[in-house]
């Protein structure tokens, strides 16, 4: 059972609780790791055509392979937090790498369908360790100014989006599916080798454990922290769904366009790339422009962009690509910087693992209870311009949380 106690006075001048070196150094080890899994996450996708050819799947069974990761990767976030306090959030983030890159290995020497989805249920309750984990290690080494780390690190897990896809694609043309996945395992604990060596000790206020934080809230939980976070996590369901709802269908888009298989591929990674930029700046764009204009921006321009990709021929919808990523990503780094901001109590672990765990677990549902048959009863086109009405969702809800963000920012000034 973990432990809450305040942060330093110096934490809420902006000050981190980590020499600058370490939070540096933190701060690039767990990016290796987001990029690590964020990759196994989207390497999905692109095996998706391979796994429907090999198993003669529909949409709807499509949908339920891929949801099976993320409903483990969902459903596990606040169990993995909880394991944080007696084990220490870097064991927590070595063991979850580990049994992610183990899913991948075990995928690839299924002998079948079910093995195969066993596998991948595996590997998601293995990345179910680092999104809470590492946020949480990211604010606790900055302190009050982890908006913009929390940005870098959500940059960090689009480069694995942009590397990982696009070298699978490349891999599947020169072997098969299982061997390819064999090597993605082996990667994957390298890098769970290397978070065990590099991921400083942390150093926080006497009182912490390892895997625990708490800010002393700037104004009374039940005036914007209960109602607030409950519109944020609403909103990161929404954000979160739009887009495996899109993504799912995208090789199959891009297929009936004329595209070959490496070119959906390199689709993924023009997304990704886009992805990347997207939450590398957006986090820094919501400091200045605002929480509710950069959402509000994000939300508009991925319906757009979603669309234009679903009308337009293949080489124009392939330009469209990186500004898809850019705003069908952007929105995540204002959300997730945003959590610290309205935790519940000032727990913000808790509220990481709350927050990943709804706005994940939703979108798992959603996939194969909504998108899939839609896919399978209208075609992944309408199935796609779905996806752009659901982005489109958030505005409403966006405006509803708006005052509560300026009435806590009011309270932090005075």
């Amino acid at each position: 059972m973990t432990t809450d106690s305040p942060l330093s006075p110096d934490l809420h001048r902006g000050a981190s609780t980590e020499a600058p070196r370490d939070a540096r150094r933190t701060l690039a080890v767990v990016g290796l790791n987001h990029a690590l899994h964020d990759g196994y996450t989207d390497l999905i996708y692109v095996l998706l055509p391979v796994w429907q050819a090999e198993f003669g799947l529909g949409y709807i069974a499509l949908a339920v392979v891929r949801s099976l990761y993320a409903g483990a990767l969902a459903g596990l976030q606040i169990p993995a937090t909880a394991l944080a306090g007696p084990l220490g959030a870097r064991t927590v983030l070595v063991l979850g790498t580990l049994l992610s890159a183990g899913g991948y290995a075990l995928a690839g020497a299924s002998g079948g369908l079910v093995g195969l989805c066993v596998a991948l249920a595996l590997s998601g309750a293995g990345s179910s360790t680092q999104h809470p984990l590492a946020s949480a290690v990211i604010a606790r080494a900055y302190g009050t100014a982890a908006r913009g780390p929390l940005g870098t690190y959500n940059f960090a897990g689009d480069v694995g989006k942009a590397a990982l896809p696009p070298l699978v694609g490349f891999l599947l043309t020169q072997s098969d599916w299982r061997s390819v996945l064999w090597l993605v395992g082996a990667a994957g604990g390298v890098v769970a080798l290397g978070v065990a060596g590099l991921l400083p000790r942390p150093s926080g206020p006497r009182g912490n454990r390892p895997g625990t934080m708490a800010v002393r809230p700037c104004v009374a939980p039940q005036q914007t922290g209960r109602t607030g976070f409950g519109l944020l996590v609403a909103i990161g369901m929404l954000d979160n769904a739009a887009r495996p709802a899109f993504l799912i269908y995208l090789p199959f888009l891009l297929q009936s366009k004329g595209a070959a298989f490496a070119i959906v591929g390199v689709a993924f990674t023009l997304v990704a790339v886009g992805g990347a930029l997207g939450k590398a700046v957006f986090g820094r764009i919501g400091e200045r422009i605002g929480v509710t204009r950069s959402v509000i921006l994000t939300e508009a321009g991925t319906a757009a962009a979603i669309l234009a990709v679903v009308a337009l021929p293949l080489s124009p919808a392939l330009v469209v690509l990186p500004a898809l990523g850019l705003m069908l990503n952007g929105t995540s780094s204002v959300l997730y910087g945003t959590v610290p901001q309205l935790a519940p109590g000032a727990r913000v672990e808790r509220a990481f693992a709350i927050f990943y765990t709804c706005t994940l677990g939703g979108s798992a549902l959603a996939t194969p209870l909504l998108y899939g048959p839609l896919g399978d009863a209208v075609g992944p086109e309408w199935a796609a311009a779905a996806a752009a009405a659901t982005a489109c969702a958030v505005i409403p809800l966006m405006l509803a949380l708006s005052p509560r963000l300026s009435a806590h920012a009011l309270s932090r000034a005075a």
